[in-house]
């Protein structure tokens, strides 16, 4: 049976390809929808090109037929813009003439006529609003990430026969050799997925155990296990994990995905590795570091501040600097360099481009090479946002996407639609991408900082 849905300009300007994921249902767009993509047009960044993404859409369509009457979609649905139901009463308190007040008169005027639908609207306070007038809403979940199961950590246990452990540094272990133990003490099969990390546990000494990465039928022992990069050493099994994965070379693992709480050192331990290749290796494996820090609402105006590209942006790099200065401090302490003394080291990295840092709305349209390139904060990016960046690289680059994806800042974003756990999801399995999730009680920062990850 065929469904009507009522879109709000939020899902089209969050996914612009939304006109193309209603299959044979019909679509409607309020006149409201169509005078927010002509007022946000003309802005730059993510919001303008998607609103004249689905513009110039509309006028494909307008082309073929009367948008007023409704367009024929190529999945078979319909499309059709609707100028009626102005005069529809709203309670008192909400604002009947703004945009959401006239898309939900829109969806109560259709439903009075005998056809019901459903608003579609990445807003939660507009779905709350649409519930107390009585019209179905949901959220857009075309682009993200099942609710079902828990999300992909990269990481799991195993049991392995005590002989086959022995000669695991040498000869790894098959798949088939591995299993897991249910909560009723039953043995099964392990399951693993290409490039997960795998904690090997002796079925006879609990206590025996080793680490190692499944890849290509084999778990086989962690190859850097004995590095550390500039100068830090791993300090639990995540960090560990961890590490792999930013050493492994780009030709290998040009993708490294990295979630899990603050205090977990994501960032910090993605700097050291960098710094490590860039600067400590006798043959740089990348030109140079590159950083990118997404803020929800700084990068849409980053064009209308005063001052540089990097005095713009120098306020979302301060996490960054406090990392830097952590690094090279513990040099400076071997050293007795003072505070001048750390701060030029600093002020070098960036003046001589082996660190640089730049906006997300900066990204568009590069092709970036043999760079480190880091997105911290990846859990603000959209699902767009997140394709674009990684479609964007070129050869001997390795992208390394830092987050907690229960800290979203990004007011239309959530723990399942944000670009970082839809990359975690897409790109599971890759033999080009290597995950890993930071538990809380690998929290590293300081004891009061595990102390509260674990207690709140």
């Amino acid at each position: 049976m065929q469904k009507t849905f009522v879109l709000d300009a939020g899902v089209l300007i969050q996914a612009p390809y939304a006109l193309g994921s209603f299959q044979d249902n019909h679509i409607v767009l309020p006149l409201a929808v169509l005078e927010e993509l002509d007022r946000l047009k003309r802005l730059d960044g993510e919001q303008g090109e998607n609103a004249r993404q689905v513009i110039r859409f509309l006028e494909l369509l307008r082309l073929r037929g009367n948008l007023v009457e409704g367009v024929t979609l190529q999945g078979g649905g319909t499309l059709r813009l609707e100028v009626n139901h102005v005069d529809v009463a709203l309670p008192h308190g909400m604002d009947p003439d703004s945009a959401e007040g006239r898309t939900l008169k829109v969806c109560k005027g259709l439903i009075a006529s005998g056809a019901p639908v459903t608003l579609v609207t990445r807003d939660i306070v507009a779905r709350i609003r649409a519930q107390m007038l009585g019209v179905p809403a949901e959220d857009f979940t075309t682009d993200q990430v099942s609710g079902e199961g828990s999300p992909y950590t990269g990481r799991t246990e195993a049991y392995v026969p005590n002989a086959l452990l022995s000669a695991f540094k040498k000869k790894g272990a098959a798949a088939e050799d591995l299993y897991t133990v249910n909560q009723e003490g039953q043995r099964a099969p392990a399951v693993l997925i290409e490039n997960q990390f795998v904690l090997l546990r002796s079925d006879t000494a609990d206590k025996n155990t080793m680490l190692g990465r499944f890849r290509q039928g084999r778990v086989t022992a962690l190859r850097h296990s004995g590095v550390k990069p500039f100068g830090v050493k791993a300090r639990n099994v995540g960090q560990q994990f961890l590490q792999e994965a930013l050493m492994l070379g780009a030709d290998e693992a040009p993708l490294v995905i990295v979630k899990g709480p603050a205090g977990t050192a994501k960032t910090f331990y993605a700097l050291a590795a960098g710094l490590e290749q860039v600067l400590e290796q006798e043959e740089r494996a990348y030109r140079k570091i590159l950083v990118c820090r997404p803020n929800a609402q700084f990068d849409q105006d980053i064009g209308f501040l005063p001052g540089s590209e990097q005095e713009k942006i120098s306020p979302l790099m301060r996490p960054i600097i406090d990392n830097l200065e952590i690094l090279l401090d513990q040099e400076r302490k071997r050293e007795k360099h003072g505070e001048e003394e750390l701060r030029g080291r600093i002020d070098y990295l960036f003046d001589t481009g082996v660190i640089a840092a730049e906006a997300m709305n900066f990204m568009r349209g590069r092709s970036i090479t043999d760079t480190w390139l880091m997105i911290d904060e990846a859990q603000n990016l959209s699902p767009r946002q997140m394709k674009g960046i990684i479609t964007r690289v070129g050869r001997g680059t390795k992208v390394i996407l830092l987050g907690d994806p229960a800290q979203i800042d990004h007011p239309l974003l959530n723990e399942r639609s944000n670009g970082l756990s839809y990359a975690s999801e897409r790109m599971k399995g890759s033999p080009l991408c290597v995950q890993i999730t930071m538990r809380s009680d690998e929290c590293e920062r300081s004891a009061l900082a595990l102390d509260a990850s674990v207690r709140m």
